[in-house]
């Protein structure tokens, strides 16, 4: 290939590296907001100009850290500039469809490993094929390899991982015995040495993390900082316990706001000046290797050992990076995907979880169950009674929507962030790799932990986010390395054609997952339309109820239509989809019923009477949601298990069922949502022609086994569905009665 091509590469890496900055800070943007958002510590457009400015702030400090991709995974002087573009390509490619990959899903991952092993898997594959066509070499793999960095990342990330969980735990612990939830009127006791602490951390980590790599910091400054530390942070947290004072006695202020404001700031500032090298680090070695090619003679064959020379970092760059990574904060909604899975694992208050149980879920919840037991058996009972009535949350205020509600309160944010700064500050001052995505993360669940946020309502699916999560993040490692591995060998052996295959492979593949996204966002959205407004008038509850119950019943009715038409013409896929759309489903009817219990609390029991029947539309929801549930997943295995499909006279049998009993749903629907029952009689009589309908196909059936033309499988399954939509369409009848003493309507449906 001629030097005309390699331009085209260099300016591809100067265009994937504005694509990785969207695609990183989308995913990163948790390490620095969960904590401002899900407390609520300020409007949601201040919080995002505060990290906006610490972005900008801090990629003005990343200048140390663009070293690492040109030397700190492998060694340049053993390359030619060909073949590190090949890396860099291999390595861009690989990271923008990782970290798509984990934003669509709204998992938090660490670009830094990404980032690393993507290197290691592409300067691997290089190194290897270098070895295999070099006939006289006596260099083996690790000659070319920095395989002591890679072995400190991992080490870095397991005992972060720990360090940062119990920190976060044992710290929110000992904040709320000093606290508890009430904590107006002790912060005005102690809160000034509270904020002083916490400042004193947050703004410790500023200097240390931003020191080292600030462009306008000289080796002299950076040294006096560090050999003043301990006069740096007496001086910091004299000065803030002061102000706070001051703000608490004579402005009445809650510290705890700025303090978390302030550490979103910080935080914001330490990603942008570590994590920038993870964008466009790659993109400028490329970009850095391609120049310094061109001025040697030969610049196919010169090896690239001026890379492993210190280069200075142009900030005119690093501040157009900054600002897309601020516009793209702005604008991305899979950014705050990402960010609600924090939020939602470690929020306070019970509801609908993101997450299901599995078994080890289960076992290490029993087994922390086991182990506090015991230690709770062996504290006295009055030290017991103490921690108790500190650890009580304060009463949810029921006028206020969800939405409206923080996830948690500025306690257990404000020691999110002061924890989480002084591990990486610790983690830095002894040189030891880590990641602000995983101790950001574990510490938030840490202190969400021990903040007993993690109750026997919700506790085992907590721990499945928290186990999905961490095992996302050693797949990233795993997966980076092997595709980027294989990418490189693509693009080597494969040249123009193999780079064409990888970009539209690679288009795709970012556009499946943007459509992927959209759904995701769509159901989402679907779901506020079962939110309560007015949670402390009955009636208008119960009208709110029945319009949220015609929305499902108009969605289950739609489903059943395309399972029972996929069924009959054996169309996998959209009974696949069907079978995924069943937790939407679930979800919906748990947030109904969710609402219903929030407003059976609020009655009295003179009220008895009048909420019984509002009390039974959860009994007949769970039912519809089961009868659905059933009926598609024994749909979808008859079908992906490749069994006989339907009998022609079995499917003319459940067409008929399926018109009557898509009939029943609709009228139920019209009913709830326009208040008014036009002919109840006639939904009842409709049920009882499906019954008969049932029982008449049913006698056929017996005959179709009689004669074998209907094999076991296939006479379980039409026996199943039959069975299914007679008691779904029974449980139509029972809201309709319990729709009409609601409303008071003197119509009978029994």
């Amino acid at each position: 290939m001629g030097l005309e091509f390699y331009y085209l590469i260099v300016a591809l890496l100067i265009l994937f590296a504005m694509l990785d900055l969207v695609v990183g800070v989308t995913n990163d943007a948790v390490n620095f907001l969960n904590s401002s958002i899900g407390s609520k510590a300020a409007p949601f457009f201040v919080i995002m100009i505060i990290a906006s400015l610490g972005i900008l702030a801090g990629v003005t400090f990343s200048g140390g850290m663009m070293e690492v991709a040109r030397k700190g995974i492998f060694h340049p002087q053993f390359f030619t500039m060909p073949e590190l573009l090949t890396i860099f390509l291999a390595v861009m490619i690989t990271d923008i469809l990782l970290l798509d990959l984990f934003n669509t899903h709204g998992l938090p991952t660490s670009t830094t490993v990404s980032i690393v092993f993507e290197l290691l898997g592409a300067a691997v594959a290089l190194s290897t094929i270098k070895i295999i066509s070099s006939t006289d070499t006596t260099m083996v793999l690790w000659d070319y390899i920095n395989t002591a960095k890679a072995m400190a990342i991992v080490g870095g990330i397991l005992l972060s991982i720990v360090i940062a969980f119990f920190s976060g735990a044992v710290m929110q612990f000992l904040s709320r015995l000093l606290f508890t939830f009430d904590y107006q009127e002790r912060l005005k006791k102690y809160g000034a040495l509270w904020g002083g602490m916490a400042m004193t951390a947050i703004t410790f980590f500023i200097l240390v993390k931003g020191a080292k790599g600030a462009t306008f910091m000289d080796a002299q400054a950076v040294a006096w900082i560090k050999g003043h530390s301990a006069v740096i942070m007496a001086a910091i947290f004299t000065v803030s316990a002061v102000a706070f004072q001051v703000l608490i006695v004579f402005f009445k202020v809650n510290i705890l706001k700025p303090i978390v404001l302030v550490g979103t700031f910080a935080l914001a500032m330490a990603f942008a000046a570590n994590d920038l090298v993870n964008f466009i680090g790659v993109p400028l070695a490329g970009l850095n290797a391609f120049q310094t090619a061109l001025a040697a003679g030969n610049p196919l064959t010169v090896t690239m050992g001026a890379l492993a020379h210190k280069v200075h970092s142009q900030t005119h760059i690093m501040l157009a990076a900054g600002t897309i990574m601020v516009s793209t904060l702005w604008l991305s909604k899979k950014a705050r995907t990402v960010t609600e899975t924090e939020i939602g694992l470690g929020k306070q208050d019970e509801g609908t979880e993101k997450f299901e149980s599995v078994w080890l879920s289960r076992r290490i919840v029993n087994m922390f169950d086991s182990v506090f037991g015991t230690l709770s058996n062996f504290t006295p009972a009055p030290i017991r009674q103490m921690i108790d009535r500190r650890f009580v949350p304060m009463q949810v205020n029921q006028r206020t929507s969800r939405a409206e509600q923080p996830s948690f309160d500025l306690v257990r944010a404000s020691v999110n962030l002061m924890v989480a700064s002084a591990v990486v500050s610790f983690a830095t001052s002894l040189k030891l790799p880590l990641s602000t995505t995983y101790v950001t993360f574990m510490v938030a669940m840490g202190s969400s932990f021990s903040d007993r946020a993690w109750g026997r309502e919700s506790a085992v699916y907590r721990v499945t986010g928290v186990l999905t999560v961490i095992s996302g993040w050693f797949m990233t490692a795993f997966i980076a390395f092997i595709v980027a591995f294989i990418f490189a060998n693509i693009l080597y052996y494969l040249k123009i054609p193999g780079f064409f295959l990888l970009f539209a492979s690679s288009g795709f593949l970012i556009w499946k997952n943007h459509q992927k996204h959209k759904g995701q966002e769509k159901d989402k959205q679907e779901m506020t339309i079962y939110t309560l407004h007015n949670v402390k008038d009955f009636q208008d509850s119960v009208s709110q109820t029945f319009d949220h119950l015609a929305f499902l019943l108009k969605g289950i009715r739609e489903s059943f239509d395309v399972a029972f038409d996929a069924l009959f013409a054996e169309d996998l896929y959209a009974l696949r989809h069907e079978r995924m759309r069943i937790k939407y489903f679930q979800d919906s009817a748990n947030i109904i019923v969710a609402n219903i219990f929030k407003v059976l609390r609020l009655l009295t029991k003179e009220d008895k009477g009048v909420s019984y029947n509002y009390y039974q539309i959860i009994r007949r929801l769970q039912k519809l949601t089961d009868g659905l549930r059933d009926t598609i997943i024994r749909s979808s295995m008859h079908v992906s298990n490749r069994h006989t499909g339907l009998l022609d006279e079995q499917i003319l049998e459940l067409k008929e069922i399926k018109k009557v009993f898509l009939n029943i749903f609709l009228l139920v629907e019209i009913a709830f949502r326009d208040k008014r029952i036009a002919d109840c009689q006639g939904v009842v009589e409709q049920y009882y022609y499906l019954k008969e309908l049932v029982d008449d196909y049913n006698e056929n059936q017996i005959g179709r086994i009689r004669d074998d033309s209907s094999k076991t499988r296939l006479s379980i399954l039409f026996y199943a569905i039959s069975g299914n939509c007679v008691m779904m369409a029974k449980q139509n009848i029972k809201l309709l009665e319990i729709f009409n003493e609601s409303f008071k309507l003197n119509q009978n449906c029994s």
